[in-house]
């Protein structure tokens, strides 16, 4: 081990010194547009079903290496979040979380739109009919009732694997608490948006009002869209900030979806999954907080065989793709 770490830091030497050496003529470690190989991987891959995933709602498939896609999967019921939906979703997620392989995340919905919100036909029960013998027990039941709702979707949030948000027709509702939740969100130029909540007469309470703000920075439209319950569509979605691209159809989306995945799966998983991290945190706490943070998160990430890699890599013109990272 002693002789493997006294390498190790040779190697380091080795590399800062020709990193740090003038840089020869047609080398550039500046980023460059998405590799033509994780194209390539996005567009041939064939899903297949993904082991220890097996749901009612959902369909978790292996889209390529390192990349799994979840589908909502209740087609027939316009994507509706029932009961199995909103308890499968954190099981899900959280063997996501942990799973070593999975690099990156595409969620979207099967067939003709992404998600009618809320199933209300299968949570009536459990919203309308709360279970307690005076209002105190009532109140604690529901109390405890939204926040596993609310889980749901904070576990997007906290899986440190990015998730991209793949959005065509209809996203109404718990879909809107849904993408708010995810890193990156594209869509179809048929998408539109709805906060849907004060239509059923109540306030959104599993992440629209809290996460919308952080994500399109105008508070007067997150205002009027969820006084109003007023459809956002594609284009609008675009210029607010909502999605960062908009495509001509649900085909063209997908593949441009599964691109950037492939080519996030591409680099240091220590890196990537670090940045999702940090960006987190530093949303919710001020710079100097955010400052504080990662330097402590660094002082152990920076010590990565990842940035060794990752740099010789760059000095031998060499494809992040064929360096082998290990499993995180």
């Amino acid at each position: 081990m002693a002789a493997a770490m006294a390498v190790s830091r040779s190697l380091r030497k080795l590399l800062i010194r020709r990193v740090m050496a003038p840089t020869p003529q047609g080398l550039s470690l500046s980023l460059c547009p998405m590799s033509s190989i994780a194209q390539d991987e996005a567009s041939t891959a064939a899903p297949r079903e993904a082991p220890d995933h097996n749901y009612e709602s959902l369909r978790v498939t292996a889209a390529q290496k390192h990349v799994l896609h979840v589908q909502l999967n209740r087609p027939e019921k316009r994507n509706a979040m029932n009961r199995a939906f909103w308890r499968e979703m954190v099981e899900c997620f959280n063997k996501i979380a942990r799973d070593p392989d999975c690099r990156a995340v595409v969620i979207s919905g099967a067939g003709k739109m992404f998600s009618a919100g809320i199933d209300l036909m299968d949570m009536a029960s459990e919203i309308l009919q709360p279970h307690g013998d005076d209002v105190a027990r009532i109140s604690w039941y529901l109390r405890n009732l939204i926040s596993r709702y609310q889980e749901t979707f904070n576990v997007i949030e906290k899986c440190p694997k990015p998730v991209i948000a793949a959005v065509h027709g209809a996203c109404i509702g718990a879909g809107v608490d849904l993408i708010t939740a995810c890193d990156v969100r594209y869509c179809a130029q048929d998408a539109c948006f709805q906060v849907k909540e004060v239509d059923i007469g109540l306030a959104a309470d599993v992440g629209t009002l809290q996460r919308l703000p952080k994500v399109i920075g105008n508070q007067s439209l997150v205002n009027e869209l969820a006084f109003t319950s007023r459809k956002m569509m594609a284009d609008e979605a675009l210029s607010s900030g909502l999605v960062s691209r908009v495509f001509p159809d649900k085909v063209g989306m997908l593949d441009a979806a599964f691109t950037l995945a492939a080519e996030i799966s591409t680099k240091s998983p220590v890196a990537v999954q670090s940045t999702k991290i940090n960006l987190v945190y530093s949303r919710n706490h001020s710079v100097a907080e955010g400052l504080n943070y990662a330097a402590t998160w660094n002082m152990s990430m920076l010590q990565t065989q990842d940035i060794v890699k990752c740099v010789q890599a760059a000095v031998e013109k060499q494809e992040l793709k064929d360096v082998t990272f290990s499993k995180l």
